[in-house]
């Protein structure tokens, strides 16, 4: 019976939370439009959520780029459609795998950090402190995050995409003897202008919703140090819940119908 009640507690709370990251994201709109932008801030927040998070997303993107090209050559080379391996590794990973992984290891790296550090600000009462000075914590901690990840997402993964794409012609040349001509000619056949666009759509919404969770579940935090905890574990996984719901939707919106992505 304790059991069930904290469950229900547990999801009352998520939910609670989220209709205030939903609420937050609002105002952070409304802001913007009143030009609101700390503009120090938003440099340092994308420094860290840039050039901080561009090993780890890199070397995820050439490993994901060699495991797919491993699991697609075998399979293709069989049925003689070799040439087409670069096309379709290059359209899953501008469609989906770039935007998507890119997303998850800013999530679980930049996404916690600021539920942690805007959660510690609140439970030492930094947050009312500023409050007291008159400055809007919305104009001064959430604002200059919302727009580093909504900026630097996309340039990540651009870079990562074109790593996963290097780390797919390095192991379709070694392991399969697919030339670099044609794996290029054959992603340049596959890939349209759209497809690229979307890619940096999707990039910047993912962006924007890992950074308002993960403020809001730090301006939500109570509970001291094991709040803090609490907050960044659930802020982690409830942005990688967002960012797979949205995945789809905008999928769904971008690519539904029938067709085909080859020119020719």
């Amino acid at each position: 019976m304790t059991n069930n009640t904290a469950s229900k507690g547990g999801i009352s709370s998520w939910f609670t939370r989220l209709s205030a990251a939903i609420l937050l994201g609002g105002q952070v709109f409304l802001h913007l439009l009143k030009n609101k932008i700390h503009h120090r801030n938003t440099l340092d927040q994308m420094a860290i959520v840039g050039p901080e998070s561009l090993t780890i997303s890199l070397v995820t993107a050439a490993f994901v780029g060699m495991v797919f090209t491993i699991q697609v050559s075998r399979e293709f080379i069989y049925f003689g459609a070799g040439s087409y391996v670069g096309g379709v590794l290059s359209l899953a990973l501008t469609r989906e795998l770039a935007p998507v992984l890119t997303a998850v290891v800013v999530a679980g790296r930049v996404g916690s950090a600021f539920a942690a550090e805007i959660g510690t600000m609140r439970v030492t009462e930094q947050i009312d402190a500023l409050y007291m000075l008159k400055t809007d914590p919305i104009d001064y901690l959430v604002i200059p995050r919302v727009l580093a990840c909504s900026l630097m997402l996309p340039i990540l993964t651009v870079l990562s995409l074109l790593t996963g794409i290097a780390g797919g012609i390095a192991v379709a040349e070694s392991l399969y003897n697919i030339s670099p001509v044609v794996f290029l000619n054959s992603a340049r056949n596959f890939l349209q202008t759209w497809d690229l666009v979307s890619c940096m759509i999707k990039s910047g919404i993912f962006g924007s919703l890992i950074a308002v969770i993960g403020c809001s579940w730090g301006l939500t935090t109570s509970g001291g140090a094991k709040g803090v905890g609490q907050s960044t574990t659930t802020a982690v996984v409830t942005a990688l819940l967002a960012i797979f719901v949205a995945n789809f939707f905008l999928s769904w919106l971008m690519f539904q119908g029938t067709g085909s992505a080859v020119v020719g």
